[in-house]
């Protein structure tokens, strides 16, 4: 009697696993999310087919640049490979001016390494993902008791301080980072630079800006590092925080 008890508690404990529904399928159950699978699944597929790329993604990697108003999605198959550049999406709005965010209140788009910590297919800006904003540098070195917080990538095109797309881009990238997650990939890492590096007009504006701005500017200079290593490797930089707070790349 006690072995068939045991067999059914274990048969239960199986199938209450086996029934949990997976990250995706509990995103698909929010309205917004499955008109978007609805619309733009489909085709998200075939553009991966014609990159080379498998579907679902295994793993995704974003960047943005402030003053070019432009955000990056890259994808690769697994870690042994290298990135590739999947899609460009505009920037549709910006508050604030180049350089990091340091308080609450001050409009700044962050500048450096994050990450998403969380879906929101309830958003108010539509669907939106957020950043792990006030993270271990900017909490040594912005406001101790302000630092701010709150920071999205989300539809809407409108901002105080995040990095707003239009619903049609929001909603694809949605699905993109949804699916990375369902497939495993728990860390989906958001570099924000000021300026996409290679672009010289880019670089004529942020050495005018940090021209009076030092400590701007040498944190520019570490963040160029990152993006430099990305661009001859299509990988991910290894980046540390020293007790200052300062980033360093390796």
């Amino acid at each position: 009697m006690k072995a068939f008890s045991l067999i059914l508690f274990f048969s239960f404990l199986f199938f209450a696993v086996v029934a949990q529904p997976s990250f995706f399928q509990s995103q698909k159950s929010f309205p917004k999310v499955a008109v978007a699978v609805k619309t733009k699944q489909d085709t998200l597929i075939k553009q991966f087919e014609k990159a080379g790329l498998q579907w679902p993604p295994k793993e995704i990697y974003i960047r943005s640049f402030k003053y070019d108003s432009q955000m990056e999605v890259w994808v690769r198959n697994n870690e042994n490979e290298a990135f590739k550049l999947f899609k460009t999406y505009k920037v549709c709005a910006l508050a604030g001016t180049l350089g990091p965010k340091r308080m609450e209140g001050d409009y700044q788009v962050p500048e450096g390494f994050y990450y998403i910590t969380e879906f929101n297919p309830r958003s108010d800006f539509h669907l939106s993902l957020k950043l792990n904003y006030p993270n271990q540098s900017d909490k040594k070195l912005s406001d101790s008791l302000r630092p701010g917080g709150g920071i999205y990538i989300h539809g809407s095109c409108v901002t105080v301080g995040c990095i707003p797309i239009n619903d049609m881009q929001i909603e694809e990238l949605y699905l993109l980072a949804a699916s990375a997650k369902n497939n495993g990939q728990d860390f989906i890492p958001v570099h924000i630079f000021p300026v996409r590096y290679n672009n010289p007009q880019s670089i004529e504006y942020l050495n005018r800006f940090t021209k009076d701005n030092p400590t701007i500017g040498s944190f520019s200079v570490k963040l160029k590092e990152a993006y430099d290593y990305f661009d001859k490797e299509k990988q991910l930089p290894v980046i540390t925080i020293n007790h200052k707070g300062e980033y360093s790349i390796m």
